[in-house]
């Protein structure tokens, strides 16, 4: 009986820790590869309404890349802890619209598609740290959602440009995209390290993948760049390799944040058959900097 009843205690303290170590897990206790990173800034998206203006400010109109859609802050909002970007499927007149005209951005008439853009510019910028974002994409045809930051000073590319996240199709294929880009001798060239991986590599190991929430992260330090998904190593560059023709090293100044949703363009594909309205989510994006 004192053997059956010794046994019995240890069973249940060994249940009683394992149960403490998941409450504690479900707390966000600070794992042990996070112990040499302090939490410097974040935007957790937990009041409904507006995203906060201290964090974020939205282009507006047409802004790159030939894409569809008409950027509007309308299209962001915060709910149930999330920040949502939507995209929608309306017909929006075009202000700039000039017949004749040679530019995409002034000869089109409509946009019949709109969406948000965020840009933390002049608000939040930072140099080195580890940026993570959690966040749920739509994987459908024509949507091109992306996580990027870009150097303060400078023009593109010489500036600097990461994307720890774009996923559009290549060749009729789901990717997702992990990108350095920094200057070349030709103005508005950049030199690319890319690394595109193909959504079905996500998709043989969990079939539910584009359903759920991902971790995209970016360590970077006056020595490289690494980009992850859910702690898969996609990209990693070195510093050394991102040097401007001037010398100049475009990673070693601040960087602000963009969260975006674009739609058709040159890299998006073609939406037509794509349901509308459609989300783009994001649980929160935190910045940990070496203690």
């Amino acid at each position: 009986m004192k053997n059956s009843l010794l046994y019995f205690k240890a069973g249940s303290l060994l249940l009683g820790l394992c149960i403490s170590s998941q409450i504690f897990a479900g707390n966000n206790i600070t794992p042990k590869s996070k112990s040499k990173w302090k939490l410097v800034w974040s935007d957790e998206f937990n009041k409904p309404g507006k995203p906060d203006s201290r964090n974020w400010k939205f282009e507006h109109g047409f802004a790159r890349n030939e894409e569809y859609q008409w950027y509007q802050a309308d299209n962001a909002f915060c709910e149930n802890g999330l920040l949502i970007i939507e995209g929608r499927k309306e017909e929006i007149k075009n202000p700039n619209y000039i017949p004749g005209s040679t530019n995409w951005k002034t000869n089109r008439e409509f946009a019949h598609y709109s969406a948000a853009s965020m840009v933390s510019e002049g608000l939040r910028e930072f140099q080195y740290g580890r940026f993570e974002i959690r966040a749920r994409i739509d994987t459908s045809m024509g949507l091109w959602p992306a996580i990027w930051t870009l150097g303060i000073k400078g023009e593109w590319p010489s500036n600097g440009e990461v994307d720890l996240m774009e996923s559009y199709p290549i060749n009729g294929e789901h990717c997702i995209m992990a990108n350095v880009a920094s200057g070349t001798t030709r103005r508005y060239n950049a030199k690319w390290h890319s690394q595109k991986t193909l959504l079905k590599h996500f998709l043989e190991k969990d079939p539910q993948w584009p359903s759920k929430f991902h971790i995209w992260r970016m360590d970077w330090d006056e020595n490289s760049i690494k980009l992850y998904l859910d702690d898969e190593l996609l990209n990693e560059t070195k510093q050394s390799d991102t040097v401007n023709p001037d010398g100049s090293y475009p990673f070693r100044q601040p960087q602000y944040i963009l969260l975006n949703l674009a739609i058709g363009g040159q890299n998006g594909g073609d939406p037509s058959k794509t349901k509308f309205p459609n989300r783009y989510e994001v649980d929160y994006v935190r910045v940990y900097q070496k203690k």
